[in-house]
Order: C-alpha cells, then sequence, then structure tokens
C-alpha cells in the first residue's frame, strides 16, 4: 500500500502503523467540515445545506448537512515542536494549559500530548483528565536541533484514524513553517493520508515569514485552477505549498486554520479562536459518482456569500473506482 514506509528503529516503539486508510466506494461518502465567517471574521451559524455550493473537481455535487451537537465525541492530538529554536516560545505557549482545560469539560472530549524534534513522544495518551494533560506540559523540555513536522504529521493523524469512525478527529500543530529532519514521512504520503482522513488540522506557528502572514488563514494558492480532471497538477500544488510551508499547507488542505503568534497574548489570542471555532462548522457531505483515483479537488462556496468567505477541506483521495 502506498505510504507503507518502514520506520528508523529509534522510532519503532512510538510509532503507530503506517498503514493508510483509503476511499473506499462502498462507503462513497466525503465529508467536508465548513466554517463560515462574517467579514469581521465571527462565526456564522444558521446556514442550511441549499445556502452551500460544492464542487468535486469542478463539477457540482448535491450537497447534504449532517446533523451536529456540541456532545458529539471529540479526540485532539495537540503536537508541540520542541526541537531546534522551540525552547524560545515556551513561555509564549504557557497559557496552553489553562486553554484546554475548558475543551475537556465538554462531555466525551479527549486529547493526547505529542513532543517532537528529529524524533517524536508521545508524552501523554488519549485522556480525558485535565490533571493528566497539565502534568505531561509541565515536563515538556528543549529537544535537539531537528523538527520533523512532516514526520509528525502523519504520526498523529494516523493516532486519531486508529479512534472509532463516529468521534471529530482534530490536530492542534504548534510548529515552526519548515521541515528540519523528517526521516519516515514523505510529502506524497502525507498528501494522501490527510486526503483520506476526516482530521480537522490547526497550526500555530512561529518565525513565520513575511509572505505568510499577509493572509494568515488560506494560501492564496488554493484558488489556482488545477484544470479538468487535473489530478496529477492539483498533486503537484499540494507538493510545491508543502515545500513553502507545511504547517499553512495541511490547515488548508483540511479546512483548518492556519495563524502566526509572536507573543503570549497573540498565542492567547489563537487559542482563542481554536476553541471558540472547534463546535462552529457545518460538516457537509456528498457522494461522488464514478471518482476517478487521486487527489480531487473540493471548493466551497456560498450561493449568496455576502461578506461572508467559507473556510472548507480542499481536497480528499480517491483510491479506487466504484465497482
Amino acid at each position: 500500500m502506498a505510504g507503507a514506509f518502514p520506520a528508523p528503529s529509534l522510532l519503532a516503539q512510538v510509532l503507530p502503523s503506517q498503514d493508510e486508510p483509503t476511499f473506499r466506494s462502498e462507503t462513497n461518502l466525503v465529508l467536508v467540515p465548513a466554517l463560515v465567517r462574517d467579514g469581521s471574521g465571527h462565526a456564522v451559524y444558521g446556514l442550511q445545506a441549499k445556502d452551500f455550493i460544492l464542487e468535486d473537481n469542478g463539477v457540482a455535487q448535491f450537497v447534504r448537512l449532517e446533523d451536529e451537537s456540541d456532545s458529539e465525541p471529540l479526540s485532539i492530538v495537540v503536537a508541540i515542536q520542541i526541537g531546534r529554536t522551540a525552547h524560545r516560545e515556551f513561555p509564549r505557549i504557557h497559557g496552553l494549559k489553562s486553554m484546554l482545560r475548558p475543551i475537556l469539560e465538554e462531555p466525551q472530549t479527549e486529547i493526547a500530548l505529542v513532543e517532537f524534534d528529529s524524533g517524536i513522544q508521545l508524552a501523554r495518551d488519549f485522556t480525558s483528565e485535565g490533571a493528566r494533560i497539565d502534568q505531561a506540559l509541565d515536563k515538556i523540555e528543549s529537544g535537539n536541533g531537528g523538527a520533523a513536522i512532516l514526520d509528525v504529521v502523519q504520526y498523529s493523524v494516523n493516532l486519531l484514524n486508529k479512534l472509532p469512525g463516529e468521534r471529530r478527529r482534530v490536530l492542534l500543530l504548534v510548529s515552526e513553517t519548515r521541515d528540519h529532519g523528517s526521516r519516515w514521512a514523505k510529502i506524497n504520503d502525507v498528501v494522501t493520508l490527510i486526503g483520506n482522513s476526516n482530521t480537522t488540522v490547526y497550526s500555530l506557528v512561529f518565525s513565520a515569514a513575511l509572505g505568510d502572514v499577509i493572509d494568515p488563514y488560506r494560501s492564496g494558492d488554493q484558488d489556482v485552477d488545477a484544470g479538468p480532471g487535473g489530478g496529477a497538477a492539483l498533486l503537484l500544488m499540494a507538493q510545491a505549498a508543502m515545500k513553502k510551508n507545511i504547517p499553512k499547507a495541511i490547515a488548508s488542505q483540511t479546512g483548518g486554520e492556519y495563524a502566526q503568534f509572536e507573543t503570549h497574548n497573540s498565542f492567547d489570542n489563537r487559542m482563542l479562536d481554536f476553541t471558540n471555532h472547534l463546535h462552529s462548522r457545518y460538516m457537509l457531505s456528498f457522494e461522488p459518482k464514478n471518482p476517478q483515483p487521486g487527489l480531487h479537488r473540493i471548493r466551497v462556496r456560498l450561493a449568496e456569500p455576502g461578506d461572508r468567505a467559507v473556510l472548507a477541506r480542499g481536497s480528499y483521495w480517491a483510491s479506487t473506482r466504484p465497482q
């Protein structure tokens, strides 16, 4: 199976199986979380399926709006970079503990904590006990000179994919923008994996380049036309975006959010956005008919946008043809 690469021996005990989920024609359903914001950046509520237009590789689809509830089971992996210069950011992210506690107080919510430099450590497996997360965060120390972002994204998404299917899956990635030292995950594998997964990725980055700050939520590359049936072109675009800024590209592909922080206050504000938007998304779905294998582009917009904009999953991976 594509993407099944052996992990280095030092990681063997902490890395889950690299078998990837596949898009199966028997359950021909694609879920598309979508956040709608007004001109001030506030979440918009009360929309119906008819208010959305969703295209799969440029072809309009019949959209359903899945029933969502604030009590829906939620699993979050918090992946924190500790390598390279990340230790300088520890005072700025000190408020993470207090930000996560209200999330854990919600029913059926669990959090796992992962830390990474050139390697990966599962600091705390999934738990609903805030004290356990606090203890793990208190023990975080500076790591080595690596920042294996590709490795930790693949590790974290695989961790989430092992959970029961009815749970919502979220990855909160706190890191810099470029990979340094990933050893077992390749860009193609990560693009495929997140295209197969229903995980939403939120990226909070430090030391971002000026060009990354202009639009803190989404890259303009996403609006480039991949052409008719442009699966190969779309894959190349995804690869190029990953090379520029992995956290931004992944957030865009999954319909998550991307933001930079430079101070303690800005980190806290970004985390407030994260917690406020956890239950603010519409869960759209559609059933593609005879999808071509490969990466598909999803485009979601409003029938009557006004000053409102949609932040939604940008792609999915179809690996088999219907029988």
